[in-house]
């Protein structure tokens, strides 16, 4: 099968990418490779790819192809509320124009990579996918709005899928610690302990990106009639935890690591549990294989063999919203986030 990553340079995309040619199929990218400057260790995977905001996909990009796996957006919540409106245009228009083209060029299934933030305030109670959406940022709604248009172009040749995934993390050449886990195990290694700045109460399902990347194999290969105009959540129901719980268990990990919470620490307002077992049900072949403990593990090994260093983790390198900012303020981005020529 033939099949176009957008994101493929991304957090996400250089794990799924080589995962998919692995698996047989011919992959090329679409990237505008925003992040060129944050690889971390080695290991980006060598995949054709079209250098292309996702604004700017033409008819013409999207000839033979049989799938669609969309990953590229703002990528978080920070990111998202920098300018609302660029938001909504880069993740919601233009995921929806992305979704048009492939069903005018003839691609069969088109994999949307949206989020359990859709789910936003949820509370304590266990949401499945048909629990009401109620998303308390720019980015959730981005990714609620998309859901509800491109369900709209889904008929007998054109297959939308709707992948919302857990808050990731892991190990990638496009590493990320504006993720929990991602940042408390980098807090450890880089100082010894961990400052939680809120309270640690809400609750989140984190799912680690090689998972992710095996659900959308696992939908990019399934029976049309399975599939077909659904949403998935994606991660694993056992893996719902709260906050401080995952700092805790850091600590365990970590050698010497010291926990502590900041005076007056207030909650987050984002607070969700998923049950995530339809995908697994509905799809066999979906099988994760981490959890918690071994990704933290994963993490702190990572960040010995490469010596990660405070600066390292404090700089805006790996922090997309400070790389981002860091862009504008050289002149090499644009206010709406092009690169300036």
């Amino acid at each position: 099968m033939r099949v176009m990553v957008t994101g493929n340079l991304g957090y996400i995309g250089t794990i799924l990418t080589p995962m998919l040619m692995a698996r047989g199929h011919e992959v090329i990218g679409l990237d505008s490779d925003l992040y060129r400057r944050c690889t971390f260790g080695d290991g980006m995977p060598d995949v054709p790819t079209l250098r292309k905001d996702v604004r700017d996909v033409t008819l013409e990009d999207l000839k033979g192809v049989d799938a669609v796996c969309h990953l590229a957006a703002l990528s978080n919540d920070p990111l998202g509320n920098l300018n609302p409106q660029l938001t909504f245009d880069i993740n919601h228009k233009a995921s929806v124009k992305l979704a048009e083209l492939a069903k005018k060029a003839g691609v069969k299934r088109y994999i949307f990579s949206s989020s359990c933030s859709n789910y936003g305030a949820g509370g304590d109670e266990l949401l499945n996918e048909e629990a009401a959406f109620n998303p308390v940022t720019p980015y959730g709604e981005s990714k609620v709005l998309t859901e509800r248009d491109v369900t709209k172009l889904a008929d007998d040749k054109f297959s939308p899928v709707f992948l919302r995934n857990a808050t990731a993390y892991g190990v990638s050449p496009r590493l990320r610690f504006d993720l929990v886990l991602n940042n408390l195990v980098a807090w450890a290694f880089t100082t010894g302990k961990i400052m939680m700045k809120s309270d640690g109460s809400p609750w989140r399902p984190i799912v680690h990106i090689e998972d992710i990347s095996r659900a959308f194999c696992a939908v990019l290969e399934a029976p049309r009639e399975l599939i077909h105009n659904k949403a998935f959540n994606v991660g694993v129901t056992a893996d719902n935890i709260q906050i401080k719980t995952i700092a805790n268990l850091v600590g365990e990990v970590v050698p010497k690591c010291q926990v502590e919470f900041a005076a007056g620490a207030s909650p987050d307002k984002r607070c969700y549990k998923v049950n995530c077992d339809r995908l697994p049900k509905v799809l066999p072949s979906f099988k994760p294989q981490w959890n918690v403990r071994r990704g933290a593990q994963e993490l702190y090994s990572t960040y010995q063999k490469h010596g990660l260093t405070l600066d390292d983790f404090e700089g805006p390198r790996y922090q997309r919203i400070a790389q981002v900012l860091t862009l504008i303020k050289e002149g090499k981005l644009d206010e709406n986030l092009r690169f300036v020529s």
